[in-house]
């Protein structure tokens, strides 16, 4: 196993390894699943392939991808994905979601079909609230990740500005109940975990949610400089910003940027207006061997969302050899070291942001050797260390249901 990504924090936790004797029947329950694309999405579904490849049975219950509800079928490697009714969202053309009363009713069949051995959701919402709710009442060990900050979902609900703060707070103390009937509650990093604390009084265990090494690994630079975003075009991404800061820098530079959301049409127009049609290129979404090309051909990489709680592409950056340029937010300090593998910069300083973008631009052998420490703090990060956790996890969840331990209550929230 690889070493422990994070530092010692005091009072977040990191789990132990612990051997798992014998496969185990793992239900995974989640509100987005590819075809989603988003992160938590894909972590999911790399968390259920990696646990199937090692010889668990693994089962997940997601809404549909086309509305209907369809009986388990095999896909990229999990051998059961259980379809639940599902409907589009106002205004989100790619996404579905399921109504709460039959997500629940239908999270539940498939957990009395199943009779897993621990159950793991990774939201709070529709599906993972109402699997969760069974599962406890049932008796069955429960895991709980979080990948949710309000910022997600502010964009999403059309909340006004004046409202934000008080429905942040309502949506923290919304996920403590839901998540409070969890034997264990995981984040990918300590930082998520001090706000699983701080913001719903929920303790917490770092577990990252890992990459793929072996997909990635340096690639050579093509002659014109391209900086590249990856991401969902939604506004708490600060792709605005990015687009600002990337008309103060001297050409030959580019800005490749893919990703597709509700933002995509309003930025595209600020690029043309802003004088970079012939400099910035909007991709949409790609797929992943396109994904992996558009890695290692770039120079630099650059995250200035501000509601990232770890930033899988992040990681994926650094395991091509890439330097990045990052918003000094929440979980991305964690990844990004201030000379050592990239930049930081405030949120919201576009000067700050042109200057750093730039600095690395015009440095090839500054990018290399940030290049390489990147490659170096991603490999702690192999998607085997996260299995490894979280069979340790789950180990730990049913030898506490096996002595009748009782849950712990919530702690209260301001």
């Amino acid at each position: 196993m690889v070493g422990n990504p994070f530092p010692t924090i005091p009072g977040v936790s990191v789990p132990t390894v612990t051997t798992v004797t014998r496969p185990l029947r793992v239900l995974i329950g989640a509100d987005t699943y590819p075809p989603d694309v988003n992160g938590a999405a894909r972590f999911t579904a790399r968390l259920a392939a990696g646990l199937a490849r090692r010889g668990h049975e693994v089962h997940v219950v997601a809404p549909s991808d086309t509305g209907a509800a369809s009986s388990p079928v095999q896909r990229d490697g999990v051998p059961a994905v259980h379809r639940l009714r599902s409907y589009r969202v106002p205004g989100q053309d790619r996404f579905r979601a399921c109504l709460p009363g039959p997500a629940a009713a239908g999270a539940q069949r498939v957990l009395r079909a199943v009779r897993p051995d621990v159950v793991h959701v990774q939201s709070h919402f529709q599906v993972g609230r109402g699997l969760l709710a069974g599962a406890s009442a049932a008796g069955c060990p429960t895991v709980a990740t979080n990948h949710f900050m309000p910022e997600n979902m502010l964009q999403h609900a059309r909340v006004p500005d004046v409202l934000a703060d008080r429905v942040s707070r309502w949506a923290w103390r919304d996920l403590a109940r839901v998540y409070g009937a969890a034997d264990v509650v995981t984040a990918p990093t300590p930082r998520a975990v001090e706000l699983l604390v701080a913001r719903a009084g929920l303790s917490g265990r770092a577990v990252s949610c890992g990459i793929d090494l072996s997909r990635f690994g340096a690639g050579d630079v093509e002659p014109e400089p391209t900086v590249l975003f990856v991401g969902r075009l939604e506004r708490e991404k600060r792709v605005d910003e990015l687009i600002r800061a990337f008309a103060l820098v001297p050409g030959p530079a580019r800005l490749e940027i893919i990703g597709d959301g509700t933002r995509r049409a309003a930025w595209s127009a600020l690029a043309r207006d802003l004088g970079l049609a012939g400099r910035v290129r909007f991709r949409g979404a790609v797929d992943d061997d396109a994904l992996v090309v558009a890695y290692r051909r770039c120079a630099v990489f650059c995250m200035p969302g501000i509601a990232e709680l770890q930033s899988l592409v992040t990681l994926e950056a650094m395991a091509s050899g890439r330097p990045v340029v990052a918003a000094d937010a929440v979980a991305l300090p964690h990844l990004v070291h201030p000379g050592r593998n990239g930049l930081l910069y405030r949120p919201g300083d576009v000067a700050g942001l042109a200057a750093a973008l730039t600095a690395l631009l015009d440095d090839p052998a500054t990018r290399a050797r940030m290049g390489a420490a990147g490659r170096e703090a991603a490999a702690a990060h192999d998607l085997d260390a996260t299995l490894d956790a979280f069979e340790g996890v789950y180990s730990d969840v049913r030898r506490g249901a096996a002595r009748g331990r009782v849950r712990r209550p919530v702690a209260g929230v301001g």
